[in-house]
């Protein structure tokens, strides 16, 4: 069964969440104080992993400004228990096959499922059912065939109740014996509707699993103490992970309390290490050295406070780099994060034969950038295909920017005005539209956009860096021209990346150089300045030598620019008719490179503007292409083919 939509009000900062479109990984993208939690939380009381998380309060969950005139109103019977959420789930094949036994999937009218629970903590379910076909199944499966004729009339269990209580009255009591059961049970359980959801639809029905930092494992337990916190229900978020984990590695608590061989114990602890390292190690890519590693201990007086006394349990990391072992608590937090995670998803999973939906708040906040997209791999890879995720965030590295279309933009419209009145517009929003946002709520799309531009449009597994947009132009027009020609033009796995003038080509490239498997090129302007600091580039071995070309190398000059490459009198021509001016060769001095000082003066004191020649070089080639000598052909044939050279 599948979550397809849910609808979240009065709850706490939710008035009206409006309705929230549920996909395999749904994103809640939005500032802090915005409401997600809220969203999470209200979503998870409607079926809960946990039974006893599933009660709505009023008084801590109702909106706090209206909350004293909604406990009275209900209490003088004057409005009924207000709603908090509402969720749309769709019935799959396998939950129609498990039915289809008993009875034939054409009773459903609708294969959608309506579930709403408010504050009076009742479950409400709503489904689409053929009473007539549910009353005609149980003729036809409970009757013999040569009374059925008789029930031709009954469209409704109430007919049907009826046949049967005249069918008793005229002595038929053997021939409706099970007829009667059948519609017994079916009444008892309310109707033809929650009959049918009670037996078949209900078993089908996820569980939610809610995940947030308040989970996270401490390190180190005693066993006592955790024994009785279960024992008394007075469990901590934090105990549940480490219950998974003793689960997980297949230890009873009471067993472990009162063992009698510690090397059968040992052994266990191991194996669930080893489990959990491998299962850690293929998604954490910030330290592939670690090993997870257990121990139970009795007690000693100088153990931390709590373990004083009875049995311990330490969970350690064992680094084979630097062969040091470290408490879990002293890890990164985004590390037990991760690890605490994979222990109580892992055993719950196990426990629970099922799909989970797993309500993810602020997964790996901690976690560095890199660690994040390991996180989101994580999830396409390993829960998608399982089990439906909805988390919340407001980083940029957890949007998934090859997915859009799973973000769903949440905003507190209270939060965006001074109005003290609270009107029904406000409160927390779900939204697609960015349109309807302001830039804090939008920011981590931007951030996360911003990236995939970085990493999708700009650069590629070969990248060559250039100054600037002009260059990029003058690159791509004169490779088609080659290659129309039949000469060596830039080969199409070659990504030309812009770096925004000379000046950035330096971090840009060591920015790139940081990511493997990228093979890196520099194209440059080349001038005593810029040589210098390129040079640094090879030196720290960021770049090699090779890949370190400049335009000098092809003009035969001291300092050159790319548009050194064409002759002076054609560059000279696309300047003059892109900026309609009528600049002479006098005015130039011996090589286009100095053509920004020399034009100064023509355009009033501003700086020349490199990227409009090139534009209008790409928008007139047609027309000037013929111009283009074989001299500066050739320049540009030399470039593509000591650059083709370079590729991987």
């Amino acid at each position: 069964m599948k979550l397809k939509s849910f609808q979240v009000t009065n709850f706490r900062s939710v008035r009206d969440s409006g309705l929230i479109d549920a996909d395999d990984v749904t994103c809640l993208v939005g500032k802090n104080e915005s409401g997600k939690t809220a969203l999470l939380h209200a979503l998870y009381r409607l079926n809960p992993i946990n039974p006893e998380d599933g009660e709505f309060n009023p008084t801590d969950d109702y909106p706090r400004a209206d909350v004293d005139d909604y406990e009275y109103d209900v209490e003088q019977g004057k409005r009924d228990p207000a709603i908090v959420i509402r969720a749309h789930f769709e019935l799959e094949d396998a939950d129609l096959e498990a039915m289809s036994e008993d009875y034939p999937v054409e009773i459903f009218t609708s294969c959608e499922l309506e579930l709403t629970k408010g504050y009076d903590n009742n479950l409400y379910p709503s489904i689409e059912v053929s009473e007539e076909k549910v009353v005609l199944h149980l003729i036809e499966t409970h009757l013999p065939q040569d009374t059925t004729t008789e029930t031709h009339q009954c469209k409704s269990l109430d007919d049907l109740s009826a046949f049967v209580v005249t069918a008793e009255e005229e002595g038929k009591q053997e021939a409706v014996v099970q007829l009667k059961q059948a519609v017994a049970e079916v009444e008892n359980a309310g109707g033809v509707r929650k009959f049918i959801y009670q037996q078949y639809v209900k078993p089908c029905v996820p569980k939610f699993l809610y995940f947030d930092e308040y989970y996270q494992m401490r390190g180190q337990e005693n066993l006592n103490a955790l024994k009785n916190r279960r024992d008394g229900e007075t469990l901590r978020d934090a105990d549940r992970p480490l219950l998974g984990l003793l689960k997980h590695a297949r230890i009873d608590l009471d067993r472990a309390l009162t063992a009698t061989n510690t090397q059968d114990l040992k052994n266990k602890l191991e194996g669930a290490g080893n489990r959990l390292t491998k299962n850690l190690l293929k998604y954490w890519s910030q330290n592939n050295h670690l090993q997870i590693r257990f121990d139970v201990r009795d007690a000693k007086p100088e153990d931390p406070e709590g373990m004083q006394t009875g049995i311990n349990l330490w969970a350690e990391i064992y680094d084979t780099k630097h062969l040091a072992t470290t408490p879990m608590g002293r890890r990164s937090r985004g590390f037990v994060w991760f690890f605490s995670f994979l222990a109580y998803f892992g055993q719950r999973n196990e426990e629970y034969d099922a799909p989970l939906i797993l309500l993810l708040d602020e997964p790996g906040l901690s976690l560095h950038a890199k660690a994040q997209a390991d996180l989101l791999d994580y999830f396409e890879k390993e829960l998608r295909p399982g089990h439906q995720v909805i988390y919340t965030t407001h980083s940029p590295f957890l949007v998934d920017s090859s997915h859009f279309e799973r973000v769903r933009l949440v905003q507190d419209n209270g939060m965006e005005t001074d109005a003290t009145i609270v009107s029904e517009d406000e409160g927390t929003k779900v939204t697609r539209d960015v349109l309807t946002v302001n830039d804090d709520t939008l920011f981590p799309l931007q951030g996360a956009l911003g990236y995939e531009i970085h990493q999708t449009l700009f650069i590629g597994p070969n990248t060559l860096v250039v100054e600037g947009p002009s260059d990029l132009i003058y690159l791509k027009t004169m490779s088609a021209l080659l290659e129309q020609k039949g000469k060596t033009s830039l080969s199409e796995k070659w990504t030309i990346t812009p770096a925004g003038g000379a000046g950035k080509i330096p971090i840009f490239v060591s920015l790139l150089g940081s990511q493997k498997r990228m093979n890196i090129a520099t194209l440059m302007d080349y001038d005593p300045h810029t040589d210098s600091v390129a040079q640094q580039l090879v030196k720290q071995k960021i770049l090699r030598q090779k890949s370190l070309l400049n335009f000098a190398q092809y003009v035969d000059a001291d300092e050159a620019d790319l548009e050194d490459l064409f002759d002076r009198d054609f560059y000279l021509e696309l300047v003059n008719k892109e900026f309609e001016k009528e600049i002479t060769f006098a005015e130039l001095k011996p090589n286009v490179k100095r053509v920004l000082v020399a034009l100064k003066p023509s355009f009033g004191g501003k700086s020349f503007n490199h990227y409009r020649p090139a534009r209008y070089l790409s928008e007139h080639f047609g027309e000037l292409e013929k111009q283009i000598t074989d001299e500066v052909i050739e320049r540009f044939e030399k470039i593509f083919f000591d650059l083709n050279k370079l590729l991987k």
